[in-house]
């Protein structure tokens, strides 16, 4: 989704590119939501412990639905003017993602699929995603939070195709990514203002702790996936002990921080969804 909070933290913004021929590919900028997206994905096919070629499919789904949505933003911006450029790779990134989507669907050989929720609450999150661009209010708190709930579908999209069946642990993975991801909405602000406020920094990880210990208490997390909230909760500290470092310090720097915390997430995320031996 577009101008998300972890990518301003890992990268500074770019500046707006130039035209160029339609034939060239477009790639989105978001650096951050390919973490967010990737790392998602593969806790879900953790949790369903196999990977197939349909896993394979669905990972290129997933990475051509993120990418139509870059071009397309692209061109709500400058809807005074049709953009080719814009429009034939949007449309191409777009075609490939509903193609792979409706066969992986069919597969399901269930019109009431799990899948079935999962692309309208992607297709719901894209709409709103774009109005948003259209009134100039993407980078609202709501529509960031929007954002995430929605990259990180990837997870039980993962789960879903490799098992063809959803459960409430699942549901339970994917809302400890989206916590866990859109603590960036709050503690990027640090670094774009630098006498923004901690309250709602403090109040945003205060409410997510205890969302995921709701999710551990009902069953739909394990003690050890509840966990791996504490990396998240360790970088806010760190970043807290160190403001005046986070917020004046080169770019590369954050970019560590949040890639090693994203990884380490997924790790210990992985190890805690996985069987104790794979399947020879």
């Amino acid at each position: 989704m577009t101008s998300s909070p972890l990518n301003q933290a890992v990268l500074q913004p770019s500046p707006q590119p130039k035209a160029q021929a339609w034939y060239r590919p477009t790639l989105s900028p978001e650096h951050g939501v390919y973490v967010v997206l990737f790392v998602s994905f593969l806790t879900g096919a953790a949790a369903a412990q196999n990977w197939t070629w349909i896993t394979t499919l669905a990972l290129i789904c997933a990475f051509c639905g993120f990418q139509a949505e870059h071009p397309l933003v692209l061109q709500i911006k400058q809807r005074r003017s049709l953009k080719p450029r814009f429009l034939v790779w949007g449309g191409l990134y777009s075609g490939v993602a509903m193609a792979i989507a409706l066969y992986l669907y069919w597969l399901q050989g269930n019109l009431l699929s799990p899948l079935l929720w999962i692309y309208l609450g992607a297709i719901a999150a894209f709409l709103v995603d774009a109005i948003s661009v259209f009134y100039r209010e993407q980078k609202s708190v709501l529509n960031e939070l929007i954002t995430f709930f929605a990259v990180c579908l990837s997870a039980p999209f993962a789960y879903v195709v490799t098992t063809g069946s959803l459960s409430t642990s699942v549901l339970g993975l994917w809302l400890l990514n989206t916590l866990f991801f859109s603590s960036a909405i709050f503690t990027v602000k640090f670094r774009k203002d630098k006498t923004h406020p901690l309250l709602p920094s403090l109040v945003y990880h205060a409410i997510a702790t205890l969302l995921v210990a709701g999710l551990w208490f009902l069953g739909w997390l394990s003690p050890v996936t509840a966990i791996t909230f504490g990396v998240v909760l360790l970088k806010f500290m760190l970043i807290l002990w160190q403001r005046h470092w986070y917020c004046t310090t080169n770019i590369q720097s954050i970019a560590m921080l949040e890639t090693t915390t994203s990884l380490l997430f997924l790790l210990i995320a992985a190890v805690s969804l996985l069987p104790a031996h794979l399947p020879g």
